[in-house]
């Protein structure tokens, strides 16, 4: 059994300067006094992030970071609706394919995880539609990279009429979204409505992979053991050309704080790698924590500490 670590967006060993998350309001944005002086801002800001991107990624490549989250954030207000379409895919296009034959060549995941205000079950036309308009975006930039393994991580959504409406109102929403992005969703339970058994069921379904959160499942169940249902979880990535995916992090205060804490709690994660053992299955972890990459290292040590028998084929890639 093979467990790769990943973490989200930031390098913070490389520091804040090396960021390709910058972006610009909107309403500074509109403020400059002319489109070509708005448009300049817009590719200035691209051109940075993408610079950024590559260090992070080289960054990775030599640290066997093989599972990395690219920013939501690295286009600045590309699905903004007052903002015209300056064609950033041509005008980066060699950006674009530059980063993703770095990232086929090292053999690294990357997926997205988009911003809280794409709501696939939401009740409102509006939202769903916007909704599909931002996916779409993520879509390009994974064709653009040409990257076909690139995979998004949703939520459920919200509850509006109660979670059985809620969850037919997904199902049907989904089965109209385009084909593009529907073969590039994944879905994942969350910390306050949407539980990992009715996250699973919605999966099974629709036949998309389901993204395991253990710190949503440990604020947000009712009573389920998660090891009971791990192997059904994990067989919804049958016919995926990656392995299973999960999340894991570990609460700031608490042990049902929902807040991610700096770092990863070395024992429970090695509960945890413990008790999937038995399904002797390959699945990559992205670390959701406030520290990113210098937590993953931390976690690494921590893990050769307690386990010393564990077995490391690289850096961030566990063999047991």
């Amino acid at each position: 059994m093979k467990i790769r670590l990943g973490y989200v967006a930031i390098s913070n060993a490389l520091g804040n300067k090396v960021t390709s998350s910058s972006n610009v309001t909107y309403k500074t944005y509109s403020k400059l006094n002319s489109q070509e002086k708005r448009i300049q801002k817009l590719k200035s800001i691209t051109s940075s992030n993408f610079n950024a991107l590559e260090k992070i990624i080289r960054y990775n490549i030599e640290n066997d970071i093989h599972f990395y989250r690219i920013t939501s954030a690295l286009i600045p207000l590309t699905t903004h609706p007052e903002v015209p379409n300056w064609e950033y895919r041509k005008i980066f296009k060699k950006d674009f394919e530059y980063i993703g034959k770095l990232i086929r060549q090292s053999n690294m995941r990357v997926d997205t995880h988009p911003d809280q205000f794409n709501v696939i079950n939401s009740a409102k036309d509006e939202v769903v539609q916007n909704t599909i308009r931002n996916l779409s975006r993520q879509v390009e930039w994974f064709e653009d990279l040409n990257y076909p393994e690139g995979k998004m991580v949703i939520h459920v959504g919200g509850a509006t009429g109660g979670k059985e409406a809620a969850l037919k109102r997904f199902v049907d929403n989904f089965k109209v979204f385009p084909q593009d992005i529907q073969n590039r969703l994944i879905i994942e339970n969350d910390d306050k409505i949407y539980t990992a058994k009715e996250t699973l069921s919605l999966c099974e379904q629709l036949q998309v992979p389901m993204v395991l959160d253990v710190h949503h499942h440990n604020c947000n169940n009712d009573g389920e053991n998660i090891y009971d249902m791990l192997g059904e979880i994990f067989d919804t990535w049958n016919g995926q050309p990656l392995p299973p995916k999960i999340h894991f992090s570990s609460p700031k205060d608490g042990e049902l704080d929902r807040k991610h804490a700096d770092y990863i709690d070395a024992d429970d994660f090695i509960n945890f790698i413990e008790n999937s053992r038995v399904l002797n299955t390959d699945f990559d972890v992205m670390l959701e924590c406030k520290e990113k990459d210098i937590a993953l290292f931390k976690l690494v040590d921590d893990i050769k500490k307690l386990k010393p028998k564990y077995n490391w084929i690289d850096k961030t890639t566990l063999s047991i």
